[in-house]
């Protein structure tokens, strides 16, 4: 029986998430498998990856052949190098102590580079929700002047409305008292005439 470390899906549509787990080669990719040595999850930013360190060593050492993504994810976690360094103990270039401690320092690097790119993600996510608060202001205010530019456009039309009708109410009112002093001077003529 051949056993291969590769990943079996799980998650939702366009929201995957996988499984580690070390397989025989023939059962299908979400089937029966052996053992679950992690899980990893691409959708977030790093990837979110879990692994269980000294089983997946384990696998590696005892045959297991692991898929090309599989390889990437270990290669990434250190198993592949800590695997490399175990195989220079037993050939004698040099010792334990020796190789755990490149080991430590390679582990030590590459958390750095992790914390780095982490740092770097969260700065422009906050310089990125700063400029489109920004943009988000400069359209405010320019819709805040536009309306106060219709709201005294409308109060200028209605202060001209308002006084034109005032000099035309009097015209009429004019109009109509000398219509009416000219009516009650016809009415008296034709009294006195009677």
């Amino acid at each position: 029986m051949a056993v291969r470390l590769r990943l079996a899906r799980h998650g939702r549509k366009t929201r995957p998430y996988y499984y580690i787990v070390a397989t025989d080669n023939r059962s299908p990719r979400d089937g029966k498998f052996i053992e679950r040595i992690g899980s990893y999850n691409p959708v977030t930013n790093p990837a979110t990856i879990e692994l269980d360190f000294d089983r997946a060593l384990t696998w590696l050492n005892n045959g297991a052949q692991p898929s090309d993504t599989v390889r990437r994810i270990l290669s990434y976690k250190g198993v592949l190098m800590k695997k490399h360094l175990l195989e220079g103990v037993k050939k004698g270039a040099f010792d334990e102590t020796e190789a755990e401690k490149r080991f430590n320092a390679w582990l030590e690097e590459k958390n750095s580079k992790i914390r780095s790119k982490v740092s770097d993600l969260e700065s422009a996510k906050r310089t990125e929700s700063k400029a489109k608060l920004e943009a988000e202001t400069k359209v405010k205010e320019k819709r805040a002047e536009a309306i106060a530019k219709k709201q005294l456009e409308a109060m200028n039309a209605l202060k001209e409305e308002s006084a034109e009708e005032v000099p035309a109410n009097e015209d009429n009112t004019t109009e109509e008292v000398v219509a009416d002093t000219t009516t009650a001077e016809e009415t008296t003529e034709e009294r006195s005439e009677e």
